[in-house]
């Protein structure tokens, strides 16, 4: 008799996975409420041009220093008030998010595919390459990452595009010497030794064997890395060295209104909880990936928890009873 052969291709390993990752993420109260608070900022970036109430330059100095709506004077029109220029201070926290993320994310991209790079390189060719790049990424860490900043801006003037070249020539050092320490010790396992006793090409070995290893790592860096640009997005943009009006970022709304702290307190409030709430957001969630890719923190966490500590109390009590 033969076997009846369900026509529906089977594959229930992403699934299964997918699962199990969503089910940890919602048993880490922390990492799930960073998880959905990064959710709902990238929807507010992606989604700006749709939900910000008002043009983020549209001036109206009738309307300056409009307190929130909540407060008394306060105009519904204007939820989170007006600036000092009569703008909405909720339309330029929602523009705000869409550039700083922008910026994010594009330095994170660029500095890692650099750093990537420079890292295989050093990493796998090993001898002299290795001894120069090294070299480089050392000078690259001693030179003072604001006089690089002031040095690159003076040249080509301060906007976004400058912000994230600035930037990710900058940041690239640490995935370097990520990758090169990955590299070194994953071509000292058998596999790979064998891929190239049997005479594999570097291609083959670097793409099929070692960049798999390099996934989960430079995904947590990534992640980190990611709050430190916002933070450095913000801060070279207080200096006015970052984004540009009309344009508008989170750090440039701190500048732009640190003069008026203490008559208009939300020009700085709402803009510095956006940076807060992201860095903290971010941070949680980062954590939640480190934990879950590395197998002796998972241990850890299995130790201490509830389910742990029940099947410990049923194995004693089941002793008892025998």
């Amino acid at each position: 008799m033969s076997a009846i052969v369900s026509s529906k291709p089977r594959n229930p390993t992403r699934l299964a996975v997918l699962r199990g990752l969503l089910g940890e993420l919602w048993h880490d109260k922390a990492g799930f409420v960073g998880f959905v608070v990064i959710l709902l900022i990238v929807a507010m970036a992606l989604l700006a041009p749709w939900i910000a109430p008002h043009d983020p330059a549209a001036q109206n100095v009738i309307a300056r220093l409009r307190p929130p709506a909540w407060l008394p004077n306060g105009d519904w029109n204007h939820i989170f008030g007006t600036d000092h220029l009569g703008r909405d201070v909720l339309s330029r926290v929602i523009w705000g998010a869409r550039s700083t993320l922008l910026i994010g994310a594009s330095v994170v991209l660029f500095s890692g595919t650099i750093g990537v790079i420079v890292g295989l390189c050093a990493g796998y060719a090993g001898g002299r390459v290795d001894s120069v790049l090294m070299r480089i990424v050392d000078i690259q860490v001693s030179f003072p990452g604001i006089l690089m900043i002031l040095l690159i801006v003076s040249v080509l003037g301060p906007s976004t595009l400058t912000m994230i070249i600035v930037l990710s020539i900058t940041n690239w050092m640490i995935y370097a010497r990520q990758v090169r320490s990955i590299v070194m010790s994953v071509r000292q396992v058998p596999y790979v030794e064998a891929a190239e006793v049997m005479g594999c090409p570097p291609r083959r070995i670097i793409f099929r064997h070692i960049l798999p290893n390099l996934i989960t790592p430079l995904l947590t860096v990534g992640i980190l890395e990611f709050t430190n640009i916002v933070l450095a997005e913000a801060a070279v943009s207080f200096l006015g060295l970052g984004v540009q009006p009309p344009a508008t970022s989170w750090g440039l709304d701190v500048a732009s209104g640190r003069d008026y702290i203490f008559m208009a307190w939300w020009l700085i409030t709402f803009p510095g909880l956006g940076i807060v709430l992201t860095v903290l957001s971010i941070n949680l969630f980062a954590n939640w990936v480190r934990v879950t890719t590395d197998p002796q923190e998972r241990e850890k966490r299995f130790a201490y928890s509830k389910t742990a500590r029940r099947m410990m109390r049923a194995a004693s009590e089941k002793a008892v009873t025998q």
